[in-house]
């Protein structure tokens, strides 16, 4: 198991990403930049600060992923911030990134029309986040 977020569990995903068939093929024609993943401090379970997972993804790979700040977030033309119960939500499937983004659960800092092109792309950048086995903090 690794624990949600850790650099470790960005190890294991970009592996995921780049192991995933359905995703290199729909994320082929991303050439749009990196992505940020925002998850907003929560110390009550013990994230003591903002922490940005940056996915360096083009033309369906992961190419990179490390941890930034969220000032280093940005950088990125696509940021997309929640808390951690979102992100849990995302994870488990029980909530659509894009559809969470145009409800306002996912606050999106990019070009949502780019992001909602690429629906199905964040459909298995989703699926590939299911296939490491993780521990959340607040479990």
């Amino acid at each position: 198991m690794y624990e949600f977020p850790s650099e470790e569990w960005g190890e294991q995903y970009k592996d995921a990403i780049n192991a995933s068939e359905a995703y290199a093929e729909a994320g082929k024609d991303w050439h749009h930049g990196s992505v940020v993943l925002v998850l907003e401090k929560e110390e009550a379970i013990g994230l003591n600060e903002d922490w940005g997972v940056w996915l360096g993804i083009d033309g369906g790979k992961c190419h990179e992923i490390k941890k930034v700040t969220v000032e280093e977030a940005a950088e990125a033309p696509f940021v997309i911030s929640a808390s951690y119960a979102r992100w849990k939500q995302v994870i488990h499937k029980e909530l659509d990134p894009v559809k969470g983004m145009m409800q306002g659960k996912l606050k999106l800092k990019g070009h949502l029309p780019t992001i909602v092109r690429f629906v199905k792309a964040s459909q298995e950048l989703v699926e590939c986040a299911t296939k490491v086995p993780t521990k959340f903090l607040d479990e």
